[in-house]
């Protein structure tokens, strides 16, 4: 293969992924100005990211199979068309119901992007030394996004209306469909790609259903729950149909691969712990330090500047140190930044919790990266597809149910410490139970009084919901790097069927 079409393959893939982040970063900074022209409510702004979210978790397993089925090449520019499409109509739409529908466009076609992107990398770089160097700048690219995002946001908003932050993508996506047309070499294995038409059913409503489920467990229990049940179901007969179809969705013999299911996990906690943490980020910075949404963007940047510069310095990185070490030390530190974050309080200077997010980001450029050449090396060609796949639904996954799970816990603990120090503070009579004060406090923001005094036990309730969210996070982080301690990771011999696990 010519080195400018490698070259323009990993363009391609790179400014595939970027546009994809990119359009997760930018629609968060434009929701208040859509919830004004759409006149929406907030339940109707929070569907314009869900819708995408469910999407892409649902339709994230079936992907890579797809892609090994009918081609890597047409299956990941059928994406990059299809998230054009789908940004055409978002950019056009004249009121919510026809946005969401343009979401979860974007959503679909997104699975697709980003399952995509490993198999193509992997197959265009075959060296593992040149792997390393484009699979860090692929890193980068998402990174470069995240810090992108918010001032692109900002500036289109400003100059050109909420619309313009889809349209964007149009240009984008058709520069995409070129450099991909030029660089990209096709690749099907339909001999080795799987046949599980009620698998890929199953898998979408149950992925689907966990991330519908985890989103309305906060708001509508009941509803929640009943996905969430829907989900476990799904999930049930999902594993009966995979342990019996010849050619199951998931790689079942990959799976019974000791290094190939912990690689899988240190995936699924990365969503976990570090993808999850922005949403508590955010939370910190404006409702316990009281910055404003603007300047809580600027601050979290330490964190994104730094996973660049660490993504593009990976390969030189990887030449001098080996990748289970770099593994290591990328779980480390960002298990580090977090147990470090769980002792951050409204007075703690931004100085030392920049430093802390700038370590968070060295650990993520090390462990994203790290973690994604495991898993591929780990593959062979004609199972590359179902490898990615795997990978990233479990850390789709991971986030969804992170910020869920750690969100709850996080609410819980707040309500028991402000219920505590109202009891014993004392509350008007006539005012409500002390539960229910507590709680209208932490999840609505309403209070009985406006007192400094009760604004100061909401900051340190807010605090100690912080501090276990961040605690339990940063030591799923130190799980992976337990079982890295031990030998579990590393990038091995390929599998390929028909060879002993």
């Amino acid at each position: 293969m010519q080195p400018s079409r490698r070259y323009g393959a990993l363009c391609a893939v790179c400014l595939g992924s970027f546009i994809a982040t990119l359009d997760i970063s930018i629609v968060n900074v434009a929701l208040p100005t859509m919830q004004t022209a759409l006149r929406t409510d907030i339940v109707g702004l929070q569907w314009v990211v869900n819708a995408y979210a469910i999407c892409l978790s649902g339709f994230m397993l079936s992907a890579g199979p797809i892609a090994d089925r009918y081609g890597q090449k047409r299956a990941w520019l059928s994406g990059v068309i299809l998230f054009t499409l789908g940004s055409a109509v978002c950019g056009w739409a004249p009121s919510l119901p026809v946005l969401l529908v343009g979401r979860a466009i974007q959503g679909t076609a997104g699975a697709f992007l980003i399952c995509g992107a490993m198999p193509i990398l992997t197959s265009a770089f075959p060296n593992p030394k040149e792997r390393s160097h484009v699979i860090g700048a692929w890193s980068a690219s998402n990174a470069l996004a995240l810090i992108l995002g918010p001032l692109c946001g900002g500036l289109l908003l400003h100059h050109f209306g909420w619309q313009s932050i889809f349209l964007i993508n149009l240009p984008l996506g058709i520069l995409v469909v070129v450099l991909g047309m030029y660089g990209i070499t096709e690749r099907k294995y339909p001999e080795h790609a799987a046949r599980d038409p009620l698998g890929q059913i199953l898998s979408v409503v149950a992925l689907g259903a966990l991330a519908f489920g985890m989103i309305e467990a906060g708001e509508n229990i009941k509803m929640g729950g009943i996905a969430l049940m829907v989900a476990v179901i799904s999930f049930v007969l999902f594993a009966v149909v995979e342990s019996r179809v010849e050619r199951p969705l998931l790689p079942i013999a990959l799976l019974q691969e000791r290094a190939f299911l912990v690689a899988n996990f240190a995936s699924f906690i990365l969503g976990f712990s570090y993808y999850s943490s922005l949403f508590f980020f955010s939370i910190f910075l404006q409702q316990i330090q009281q910055w404003s949404p603007v300047e809580a963007g600027w601050r979290m940047m330490p964190q994104f500047v730094m996973t660049l510069c660490v993504s593009l310095l990976f390969g030189r990185l990887n030449k001098l140190i080996p990748l289970r070490r770099l593994t290591a030390v990328g779980y480390g530190f960002a298990g580090l930044a977090l147990l470090l974050m769980a002792t951050a309080t409204a007075q703690t200077p931004y100085w030392i919790v920049g430093v802390w997010f700038a370590l968070l980001g060295v650990g993520v450029g090390l462990a994203v990266p790290a973690t994604s050449i495991a898993v591929m090396s780990l593959a062979s060609a004609e199972l590359s597809g179902a490898a990615s796949a795997t990978m990233n639904a479990l850390r789709q996954a991971g986030m969804t149910i992170g910020i869920a799970l750690l969100g709850t816990l996080m609410s819980e603990r707040a309500i028991d410490v402000f219920a505590s120090a109202v009891a014993e503070r004392g509350v008007e009579q006539g005012v409500g139970s002390v539960e229910q004060i507590a709680r209208e406090a932490i999840t609505q923001h309403v209070f009985p009084n406006t007192s400094i005094a009760l604004q100061d036990l909401f900051t340190r309730a807010m605090e100690s919901g912080f501090h276990l969210a961040m605690l339990l996070a940063g030591l799923a982080c130190f799980g992976v790097l337990s079982l890295l301690l031990m030998g579990n990771i590393h990038a091995g011999q390929r599998y390929s069927p028909g060879s002993s696990p």
